[in-house]
């Protein structure tokens, strides 16, 4: 921690000047401790998919629909465990399930 002392030369008119040292408590001088705080992010909300009658949705939009629940079915157990094809083929049947009622 850094101790601040002001200092004057008698007689003199000028604003004293500041004298910084530390002290080291056994540690080097100047060494700091950096803490670090960390804190959870909250995790956002899971889309809820819907099916909208009369829309037709594209291969390409069906694979990312897939991908993205395959990713919350991996994401809901810490990424640990598992296995990505299993998650893959759940979230299909879960995808082609919810499209089949359009």
């Amino acid at each position: 921690m850094a101790d601040i002392r002001a200092t004057s030369t008698p007689g003199s008119t000028k604003a004293p000047a500041k004298k910084v040292t530390s002290k080291s408590n056994g540690k080097k001088p100047g060494a700091t401790v950096a803490r670090k705080t960390i804190t959870k992010a909250k995790k956002p909300a899971a889309p809820q998919l819907e099916a909208t009658p009369g829309k037709t949705v594209t291969p390409e939009e069906r694979w990312r629909m897939v991908a993205e629940a395959a990713y919350l079915r991996a994401e809901s157990r810490g990424f640990s465990g598992g296995n990505p094809t299993d998650d893959w083929l759940a979230a299909e049947a879960e995808i082609d399930k919810i499209l089949s009622k359009t």
